[in-house]
């Protein structure tokens, strides 16, 4: 089991964000002799460093469109060793299982998309289609080194992706059963309302920046911001954190700090979001600052060659009828989708990422790639 072992070979390797482990250099070894171009993309400070592999084969076939297989070798770190049941960083089995960090999230996919080109390259070695991989070491971290990155240079050169695959663990109760074809944004504000500090026994010498946020909070709170569509559901504000007083209990404090989020379909944008925030504080009459984060835009992948492939070969190969979903937080697609029109998220059951005893079921390992290989095929015909 070929790939049962190379995903035994990245686990082995320590890999915490934004550690690399020389999981890329195990793939690079893989690739080039398959007639990949692999080439280092490093970026971010000394102490923090970040490799990514950017890895291509091109089609001689004119016209051939390119699929990307992408994902990361960096792991999260692992929590308590001693609540663990075995080294999170030695590959072990139990009940049909392969323990180890990383094992669902994502270094079987990992293995997954190698195996899956090598076999499908034996088959056909000049198919019409272009092949790539984007492996990053800072997708668990911080994400501004890694992928983005990447992106940034493929389109200042002007190369053409057309479809991307996207290693997450997109599965919940069984391989296949979901594809995530695309993903919200995460938009953040940090809002400070201004008062006048002053003893809580003389109001009127005084501004309370709580009692004039809390109005236009509760209609921040109210508003319906989009009604969604067919694949995503109606536009999220939340508040996370509320942060006001001195601590003694006679003090009317100066400041009001509220942390909140929209998590956003492709319904809204963030600039008609900002703009309708700041409609609201003003129309308050509120004094404040108000500090944005952008955290990913959103994307979609509707119904067409990249989701009727993969749906396809994940009936023939498990026979599962997958359901397409939106759901959960912020991708790498978030970056990928900048610059290639077709990207979805498929991968192995997602029930222990992040967790203490992580693992995947050895029986999904090979289905998993078959079910990549089956996607390659389809999409060359």
């Amino acid at each position: 089991m070929k790939t049962l072992h190379l995903t035994e070979q990245l686990i082995s390797r320590r890999s915490v964000t934004p550690e690399d482990g020389g999981c890329q250099q195990v793939l690079r070894d893989r690739l080039r002799p398959l007639g990949f171009d692999c080439e280092t993309i490093e970026s971010g400070p000394q102490d923090f460093r970040v490799i990514n592999l950017w890895a291509r084969r091109n089609s001689s076939k004119p016209g051939a469109p390119t699929l990307v297989f992408a994902g990361h070798t960096d792991v999260v770190p692992t929590g308590p060793l001693d609540q663990w049941s075995s080294d999170p960083f030695v590959p072990a089995h139990r009940d049909g299982k392969l323990y180890g960090r990383g094992a669902a999230d994502m270094k079987t996919s990992i293995a997954a998309f190698v195996v899956a080109v090598e076999e499908f390259l034996a088959a056909r070695p000049d198919p019409a289609l272009s092949i790539a991989l984007l492996i990053t070491s800072d997708e668990e971290g911080p994400a501004v080194d890694g992928t983005v990155v990447v992106c940034e240079q493929l389109k200042a050169r002007g190369e053409k992706l057309d479809f991307c695959i996207v290693g997450e663990p997109s599965s919940v109760t069984r391989l296949g059963d979901m594809i995530k074809n695309g993903r919200r944004g995460s938009l953040s504000g940090k809002l400070a309302v201004l008062g006048v500090q002053g003893h809580i026994a003389y109001p009127q010498l005084a501004r309370n920046p709580i009692h004039q946020a809390m109005p236009a909070l509760a209609e921040l709170a109210g508003i319906e911001w989009d009604r969604g569509n067919e694949f995503f559901p109606p536009t999220s504000f939340q508040v996370s954190n509320i942060h006001g007083g001195t601590g003694a209990t006679n003090v009317i404090p100066g400041q009001v700090v509220v942390d909140f989020n929209f998590r956003y379909s492709t319904e809204s944008t963030p600039d008609a979001l900002r703009q309708r925030v700041h409609e609201v504080l003003e129309r308050h009459g509120l004094e404040y600052r108000l500090d944005w984060t952008l955290g990913g835009l959103p994307f979609l992948t509707r119904p067409g060659r990249l989701v009727d492939a993969a749906s396809r070969a994940i009936h023939e190969v498990v026979g599962v009828e997958t359901q397409l979903s939106t759901t959960g937080g912020t991708s790498d697609g978030r970056f990928i989708s900048q610059i290639c029109p077709q990207v979805v998220e498929l991968g192995p059951v997602n029930a222990t990422i992040h967790k203490i005893d992580e693992h995947v079921a050895v029986a999904d390992i090979e289905p998993l790639k078959d079910i990549y290989r089956r996607t390659l095929e389809l999409l060359a015909t």
